[in-house]
């Protein structure tokens, strides 16, 4: 055999041999592959005529939260409603989110987010009196502080931020009323949404002071929504409470929760409570179930 031959020989084995080892690592890096994220799977359950649905990523996650919110509103007098999300396990649930109520005091988040909206395209700071303002509005819901707050922003600069938020089912109490604000869940947890991610209706600066008011709320309005809230979390909480001659007591509670690897948050509003803590009872009894099952789901 030539030398030619030879060589030629030797270049046609190594050209097996190399195809081989790239059939081979083909194949391993196919079967190492990671398996294709789950689809998304919606469930519901019925209570009060109305259902609860919810949609996950995280398998078994959606009917077993729709159930569990189900019985927990389950005979419960008035109604109800709420919304949540959770960015890590991609869930979504509601109920009757659509259903408008009169705000009482969880429309002060709106209204901050109006205020600081308002500031960032002045491009500036807010002032002392806004901060002050400002804080003794969420910390303390005084209701003198969101009256001049109200009146400063305007009716003008409410409804630029709604747009922009895009709280559509939103609309502003008339005459400064801003308590009979008519809020949805659905609206309410988007605002909870943007407080929390990168967007470009609120800076950093501006969403970081708004987390910061909402998780320094006085020890006596840390009800709601942080009841069942897993350790290690930190929560960001408005509430709100108003009697009406008609439709009993309106008892609302809006939330984010951060940290400790959490990221989720929830709205949920009621009204034609009997009393006050009948409708804290309600909230807090959805609440629990939803941090239980999602803390589980983690």
């Amino acid at each position: 055999m030539s030398r030619g031959t030879r060589r030629g020989l030797a270049a046609l084995v190594a050209a097996a041999a190399l195809l081989a080892a790239l059939g081979t690592v083909f194949t391993m890096t196919r079967s190492s592959a990671a398996p294709a994220p789950a689809a998304p799977t919606t469930a519901s359950a019925t209570v009060g005529g109305a259902k609860v649905e919810c949609t996950s990523k995280k398998p078994g996650l959606a009917p077993e939260l729709s159930r569990d919110i189900a019985h927990a509103l389950h005979g419960r007098q008035g109604a109800a409603a709420l919304a949540v999300y959770d960015r890590d396990t991609g869930t979504t649930c509601d109920y009757q989110a659509g259903t408008a109520f009169d705000s009482a005091s969880v429309v002060k988040v709106t209204v901050l987010g109006a205020l600081l909206r308002q500031a960032d395209e002045e491009h500036r700071k807010l002032t002392p009196k806004e901060v002050e303002l400002a804080t003794a509005m969420i910390t303390k819901s005084d209701n003198e502080a969101t009256s001049a707050l109200w009146r400063q922003i305007g009716e003008d600069g409410i409804n630029r931020f709604l747009s922009l938020a895009g709280m559509r089912h939103t609309v502003p109490g008339a005459d400064g009323a801003w308590g009979l604000t008519q809020v949805t869940a659905s609206d309410e947890l988007k605002l909870m949404e943007l407080l929390t991610r990168k967007n470009t209706v609120l800076s950093a600066h501006a969403r970081g002071f708004a987390l910061d008011l909402m998780e320094r709320v006085a020890p006596d309005q840390r009800w709601g929504t942080p009841a069942g809230v897993p350790g290690g979390t930190t929560t960001h909480v408005k509430n709100g409470w108003l009697p009406r001659e008609d439709n009993g007591w309106r008892v609302h509670s809006v939330g984010a929760f951060t940290g400790g690897g959490h990221d989720y948050g929830m709205a949920v509003l009621s009204q034609g409570n009997r009393t006050m803590d009948y409708g804290v009872d309600t909230v807090e009894e959805a609440a629990e179930v939803i941090h239980r099952d999602l803390a589980e789901a983690g």
